[in-house]
Parts: C-alpha cells; structure tokens; sequence
C-alpha cells in the first residue's frame, strides 16, 4: 500500500476542460504514482466533490482508478465576523478561519483504493487554538477573537481506510499554515507551530480526545521544515522523533543547499526565498511495517522531470506500507 502527498495548484475549470498544462502535468505524475491512497492540498472544496469527480474521471483515463473521495469543508475563507488580521477591517482574506479568500479555498482532498470508514472519521477542524495546552497565542489576542479562532488553518483530520481484512489504517492529515507573511507578533509562526504540537498533544493523551488506535499515517503540508526555513521547528522535531511514529525520512534526488543544515535529500519543495526544504511528510506509526519510501524528485534529465516542474514547487512523497492481518480489528 502506498500513500502519496502531491503538491497543490489544482483549478476546478481545467480540470472540466481537462487542458490545461499544470493539470495535465498533475495527472500524468499522479498516475505514474500509482498509489493506492492520495492526500492532495491546496485543492478548492465543494461540497459535491465534483472537482474530485472530475479528477478521478481523468485518472481513470490515464489507468489510475480512485473510486473512493473524501473531503471536508476547510477552515480556509470560513468568515469570522472579526477583524482577526488587525488591519482595521473584517471580512478580508486574514479575517476568515483560515487565510482564504473564499469559503473552502485550497483545502484537502483524499482519493482512495480503500474504502473510507465514514461512520469513524474524526475531524478536530473546529479544535479551538485557546483550547491546545501550551498554546503559543499571540500576546493581546482579544477574548473574542480567543473564543473563536480555530487551530487548523485547513483542517485536521482523523480518516479510517477500510483494509481488506476487515481493520481500519488510520490517516492523521493536516495542512498547516505558512509561518510567515505575519508581524512581529508572529501569529502564523506560532499557528503553524501549535498546528504541528495538536498531534503531539493528541497522541500524547493530553487532549479531551481520545488517541488514534494504530496503525495509522501522519500525512500532510506541515509548511515548516525542522531543521532550515522560518518557523519555530520545536513542535514539528519532536512530532518525528515522537515514540509513536517512525520516521523513515524519504529521500530524493539531492540538489546542494550550502547553507542549509538539513539533508537536502529529504527536501520536499523548492521556494524562491527559502530553497528546498522538507515540508511534506508521510510519518507511518510505529510497528507499522514499511517496505519503501522515497521523494518522487528525480534527476532533471529524468523524462518526468517536465511534468514535475510544472504540477507543482513541491514533489511527491511517498511510503509503502503493509498492514497486514495484524492490524485486522475485530
């Protein structure tokens, strides 16, 4: 079983139309992917799944069937009614839930082989930010604006897959926000980092939640790599070093990053301030058994690497996994 992470930039028009360039470039590397389970972000909600439809109808061309989707609404454009970003106005983009500037603007969305347990799914979306212990708010954030800011700035989901024999593989995904286009007060610094610390908190028992029953996947965009970039990497260093999780550190092709301190092989994304930087993870649990794991990020002569280039600045990352008649539930 594989599980896969694509970068975002998918538009609901083209893919109707199903012309244009970085779309086509998206299908054709998901579909030499081949996986059995995909977590795509930055990918627009609706509440029909009709995007998602269309995506998998172009896939079934290319011969990757997906006939289970799975999405819910995100936090990104949710409005708020407050004035969240301080810039003396409501209703912008910074003011929503999550930085949008439409309800449901680049969200989450699941295509799976398995079935999804849609009775089981567990979505923390609405976990408020005050609510996480240790939260690192920012100072002065006023009590209203407390009692309703949400932690996820897309989502944070707990999805079931359906085994063949019969037991449940459990995907925790998230996209966090950016730790930066902020102020001094470091607001999304802080959001990005606590985003990352809710599931240190979750599978620690620290939570009014219980913890996920394994197996399960850590999957998503944590937006903060743990050893290079802006950001606050404390949560994010302990999350894959967490006794829970395996992190087996999928690796693609290196390009030098000289004043980097992390393995630019492990790098998941290229961006112009920053250079690469591991920002996407696929984390099994622990006793989960992995028999592959890499970063879809192959040498520029590869004849992938135009189709890459264009879906997307981040590169696919992969993980085999089998879980086996061991991880069966009764």
């Amino acid at each position: 079983m594989e599980l896969d992470r694509a970068g975002p930039g998918l538009l609901v028009d083209a893919i109707a139309k199903g012309g244009d360039p970085q779309v086509l470039a998206v299908l054709r590397v998901l579909a030499q992917l081949d996986a059995d389970v995909l977590l795509l972000t930055g990918v627009d909600y609706d509440r029909g799944l009709v995007a998602g439809r269309l995506l998998a109808d172009r896939l079934h061309l290319l011969g990757a069937e997906y006939p289970h989707l799975f999405a819910l609404r995100p936090n990104t454009g949710m409005a708020t009614g407050l004035d969240l970003d301080g810039d003396g106005q409501r209703g912008g983009p910074g003011d929503a839930q999550g930085w949008g500037l439409f309800s449901g603007q680049g969200g989450m969305l699941l295509l799976s082989r398995l079935a999804v347990d849609q009775d089981a799914v567990r979505d923390f979306s609405g976990f408020l930010w005050a609510n996480l212990p240790g939260a690192l708010i920012p100072e002065g954030m006023e009590a209203e604006a407390l009692a309703l800011q949400r932690l996820p700035t897309t989502g944070h989901w707990e999805v079931p897959l359906i085994l063949p024999e019969g037991g449940r593989l459990r995907l925790l995904a998230w996209h966090a926000t950016p730790p930066v286009f902020d102020g001094p007060e470091d607001r999304n610094g802080r959001r990005n980092h606590d985003e990352a610390a809710f599931w240190l908190a979750l599978l620690d028992g620290r939570l009014p939640l219980p913890p996920p029953e394994p197996p399960f996947v850590l999957i998503g965009d944590s937006n903060l790599d743990p050893m290079d970039g802006d950001g606050r990497p404390q949560a994010i260093r302990a999350l894959l070093a967490h006794p829970a999780l395996n992190d087996v550190t999928p690796r693609g092709m290196a390009a030098p990053e000289p004043q980097h301190k992390g393995d630019p092989a492990l790098d998941t994304a290229v961006f112009a301030a920053t250079g690469g930087l591991r920002v996407d993870l696929v984390v099994p649990g622990r006793g989960l058994p992995v028999t592959g794991a890499g970063v879809l990020r192959p040498a520029e002569t590869d004849p992938l690497w135009p189709d890459l280039a264009a879906a997307s600045r981040h590169f696919p990352v992969w993980v085999a996994v089998n879980p086996g008649p061991a991880a069966a539930n009764p």
